[in-house]
């Protein structure tokens, strides 16, 4: 029997799948670090923009440096193919996170957490009614949903969710998270014609710097305080570096719904480092092994659903 490239293999597609999101699980936590470290104040949009231009740019930079140094080339995208990068780096770049980090500063923690949470979710219609990649059936409906449950059930701290939806709270991350699942299909669509690595590292270096000179010109100004300043933005840019280019690469050899469950781990991680570091009180364990298990069916039962003939 003919071996199954390797990655399309269980196991290794589960660990990378998982990598990825333990890192981007990370990014709010350190992002929260470094306004604190930088001196942001909440209210400084353009500055915030800044700071996201900044990672990003640095995390395009880090990709094609280190993967031409290893391939000992110049990696980049043929010239018949820029006009993806130039997609990618509007859709994936620009605006999921110039919605992203404005909606985040003016969206209660619980709410911005959940509509994180749908990324997946989205993703995974969109692969199926949108890109026409996959098809849809009754299996990847109830993972999905079993996927979101898991998001509302690890951020049900007694806060509200009800109250007045903002344009530029929830309005602008429901914005972002579109076009995060919209970049998804678009990824998985430009990655059979087009090397997946130079596709993320140099729409990353577009991307930031568009964020960075529109945050600049707008007056966002960055002032590091120390060495933490700087190791925590050089953090955010590797893991942005890796996660991205990781994922790019599944997206080639696996379909949407096989690896977007996985994107339900996110608050998970996020929630379990906020707390190592920066503590809590009585940490409620079965809230987050509830969780857990309903977004680790959700995997599964998606996973089914995607080697179901529909």
């Amino acid at each position: 029997m003919e071996k199954k490239p390797l990655l399309t293999q269980t196991g290794v597609v589960v660990g990378l799948a998982i990598l990825c999101n333990a890192l981007w699980g990370s990014a709010i936590p350190f992002i929260n670090l470094g306004y604190k470290l930088f001196a942001i104040p909440s209210g400084e949009s353009a500055t915030q923009i800044v700071f996201a231009g900044c990672r990003f740019f640095l995390a395009g930079l880090l990709t094609i440096l280190f993967t031409s140094i290893g391939r000992r080339k110049l990696v980049r995208p043929k010239k018949q193919n820029l006009y993806m990068v130039f997609c990618l780096g509007a859709l994936q770049t620009v605006i999921q996170y110039v919605f992203f980090y404005i909606g985040v500063a003016n969206t209660p923690s619980v709410k911005s957490a959940i509509i994180q949470g749908l990324n997946a979710f989205v993703a995974i219609l969109i692969a199926c009614y949108i890109f026409r990649s996959e098809k849809m059936n009754a299996l990847k409906w109830i993972g999905g949903v079993l996927g979101v449950l898991g998001i509302v059930v690890v951020n049900l701290d007694g806060s509200s969710l009800g109250g007045s939806m903002k344009l530029t709270g929830e309005g602008f991350l429901l914005v972002s998270m579109v076009a995060g699942a919209c970049s998804a299909g678009a990824i998985k669509h430009f990655g059979q014609r087009e090397d997946p690595v130079a596709l993320s590292g140099w729409q990353f270096m577009l991307g930031g710097a568009i964020m960075a000179t529109a945050g600049f010109v707008c007056g966002g100004r960055l002032h590091p305080t120390g060495v933490g300043s700087v190791a925590v933005l050089l953090y955010l840019a590797a893991l942005s570096a890796v996660a991205y280019t990781v994922w790019s690469v599944l997206l080639k050899f696996n379909p949407v719904s096989r690896i977007a469950p996985f994107m339900f781990l996110q608050p998970i991680f996020g929630v379990l480092l906020s707390l190592m570091l920066h503590g809590g009180g009585n940490v409620p364990l079965l809230r987050y092994a509830a969780a857990l298990v309903l977004v680790c069916l959700s995997i599964v039962i998606v996973g089914k659903g995607q080697q179901t003939k529909a």
